[in-house]
């Protein structure tokens, strides 16, 4: 069995005029949602064997704090530069490419691709994976590369919004 988390960045800042899309930070928002989803992944035991992130600022910060919370050493987070302006297919490659020894996987990246994913991955429909989201999928296989377009199972779908009361 092999699970794959998938999550979106936490929110980002757009008020620093000039910054490239690449550099720009997390928003006081998206640093109060990443503490609370992250807290969520501890509370339940969550932890991957493997965290691969976009190296973008707003991604990088995103795993760095889940990884904090939860316990995964961030020295060991992977940082590839697929994940920046994507596509379903260069997610594909990076499955592909991976020790099948891994278990639970964490990718952390951007719209719309990693919305895109969950729905292929899953044959769900998730319209949009809002900031701060996380998707879990679970796929009955031992290899990353036997992974099929829908064949996995939705575990849950969790975001900051889902527990705000208005």
């Amino acid at each position: 069995m092999k699970k794959i988390y998938l999550l979106r960045h936490a929110k980002s800042s757009w008020k620093e005029e000039g910054l490239s899309d690449f550099d720009r930070s997390l928003n006081k928002r998206g640093k109060a949602d990443l503490k609370f989803m992250a807290q969520r992944l501890k509370n339940f035991g969550v932890m991957p064997d493997l965290i691969i992130s976009s190296p973008a600022k707003r991604a990088k910060s995103t795993a760095k704090g889940v990884a904090r919370i939860i316990g995964y050493d961030e020295s060991k987070i992977s940082y590839e530069y697929a994940l920046y302006n994507s596509s379903y297919q260069n997610y594909r490659y990076l499955l592909d490419s991976l020790d099948d020894s891994l278990k639970t996987l964490f990718i952390v990246a951007h719209n719309p691709t990693i919305t895109e994913t969950g729905e292929i991955l899953s044959g769900a429909i998730l319209t949009n994976m809002p900031t701060c989201s996380i998707v879990c999928i679970e796929f009955k296989t031992e290899s990353f590369k036997d992974i099929k377009e829908n064949s996995g199972k939705i575990l849950f779908f969790d975001y900051p919004k889902k527990h705000k009361i208005v």
